[in-house]
């Protein structure tokens, strides 16, 4: 079988982590299963991952904090948290976390390899063809090098904010819909993830706040407008 991309995996209960590693490889993914937080960094140094599916509460080193080293190592490898518990404060502070997608616990084994298989196909390099840079004012926008380029400064972005700012860029002065986008970059436009999106809006206007002939506005009841 072709293996699709190579998966860390940090979980500290042995009986799941087990049944996890052995249905992702039976899927085609290579997989890489660390017991604790600090096994799991060590083993993120050694490697070239894919995508990190962390559970949130381990020992040595929990996942939010696992997360956190991840990021100042890598900021574009996607990130999906496994969490038992189902509060709106774990929730957002993993997306402030930079956490591409979470999943409670009990989930099924087809919904995991469901969000697995969406967040590698956006993260995956445009198709030839695609438009992948754009111009805002002095910035010049490289979504597949998820890059913010002036000519004194080079900001990093992370894979949701490449994804959101570009599906801003190509509604260039027309609405986006918060429904519309939900479902095309965070799969589903439930509470939490309608407020993660808010977050990514908010470091997005941060980001492009020297250019004043650019602006992102909130359009009542719909979505957002990228101004240009």
């Amino acid at each position: 079988m072709e293996t699709k991309a190579k998966l860390l995996l940090a979980e500290d209960d042995e009986n799941l982590g087990l049944l996890l590693k052995e249905y992702l490889i039976a899927k085609g993914y290579e997989t890489d299963l660390f017991g604790d937080g600090e096994l799991a960094y060590e083993g993120f140094k050694k490697s070239q991952y894919s995508l990190c599916i962390l559970d949130i509460m381990m020992p040595k080193k929990d996942g939010m904090t696992l997360a956190r080293d991840i990021r100042l190592m890598n900021s574009e490898v996607p990130i999906i948290f496994l969490t038992a518990k189902n509060l709106k404060e774990d929730v957002l502070a993993g997306f402030k976390m930079g956490a591409d997608d979470y999943i409670t616990k009990p989930f099924s084994m087809e919904e995991l390899i469901f969000r697995i298989e969406a967040i590698l196909r956006r993260t995956s390099d445009s198709k030839g063809g695609e438009q992948s840079t754009y111009q805002l004012g002095k910035y010049t926008f490289d979504h597949r090098k998820q890059t913010l380029v002036t000519d004194d400064e080079t900001v990093k972005l992370t894979t949701k904010e490449s994804e959101l700012l570009r599906l801003l860029c190509n509604n260039a002065n027309d609405v986006l819909e918060r429904n519309f986008a939900l479902k095309t970059i965070w799969i589903d436009d439930n509470y939490f993830n309608a407020r993660s999106m808010d977050v990514y809006i908010t470091k997005l206007r941060k980001h492009l706040k020297d250019e004043p002939s650019v602006e992102i506005i909130n359009v009542h009841g719909k979505g957002y407008k990228l101004i240009m």
